[in-house]
């Protein structure tokens, strides 16, 4: 399954607009705030897939009867650049555990490089629903490589991949490496990547727009 939400009105257009803009970039407050507005859309989106459960709720005046999630999902983000949009989640699954992989590219000469996995924390994933957030898919390394290393903490029942820009190929090569349940919840795909691995019209680098510029 996959839901692509530029191809359907909304807000969340207007806020994938706003983080594509060289301009409206250059306030990181904002950027960090759009990305955080639009994976609050999806994981309302999210939120309308999972099972539910009827719960009584004592009121002032008597009881009544409310909707409750049967399961609370776990949310995982890729440090550092998926911070933002892991706050857009929370604000949907307040109640929700939390995983952080810290996953980054090391460089080599001519170009090429390897993803870099060094840390993680998570709970127990045995059977859970995970959402998995990262601003861009790119190449889908780095998807494939927190994927391999969230199992470490169980197997999870259902996965979740959000992402606010996707390419053609980091799509694909996704697929390839994640279970073929995965749902997929993206704000655009663009059909172009550079070959140092960054979208092409994308928006940049999410984590120095966001965070600052860090050392190579």
């Amino acid at each position: 399954m996959m839901t692509i939400l530029a191809d359907q009105p909304g807000i969340h257009n207007v806020y994938l607009r706003q983080l594509r803009d060289q301009e409206i970039q250059r306030d990181r407050m904002r950027f960090r705030m759009n990305l955080k507005r639009l994976s609050a859309c999806m994981g309302y989106r999210i939120a309308e897939t999972l099972p539910y459960e009827t719960q009584e709720v004592l009121t002032p005046l008597g009881t009544a009867k409310g909707m409750a999630l049967a399961e609370q999902p776990v949310l995982a983000t890729i440090l550092r650049a998926g911070l933002p949009m892991h706050e857009g989640m929370l604000e949907v699954f307040d109640e929700a555990d939390n995983a952080f992989v810290s996953a980054y590219r090391r460089y080599h000469q001519g170009g090429d490089f390897e993803i870099e996995v060094d840390y993680l924390s998570a709970p127990d994933l045995s059977g859970r629903t995970v959402i998995l957030t990262d601003p861009m898919l790119a190449t889908g390394a780095s998807m494939g490589c927190v994927w391999d290393a969230l199992q470490k903490r169980g197997e999870p029942g259902q996965l979740h991949v959000v992402s606010a820009i996707a390419s053609r190929e980091g799509l694909q090569n996704a697929k390839e490496m994640l279970p073929d349940t995965t749902k997929y919840w993206l704000g655009v795909v663009d059909d172009e990547t550079t070959a140092r691995g960054y979208i092409v019209p994308g928006l940049g680098d999410a984590g120095d727009l966001a965070f600052g510029p860090k050392k190579s």
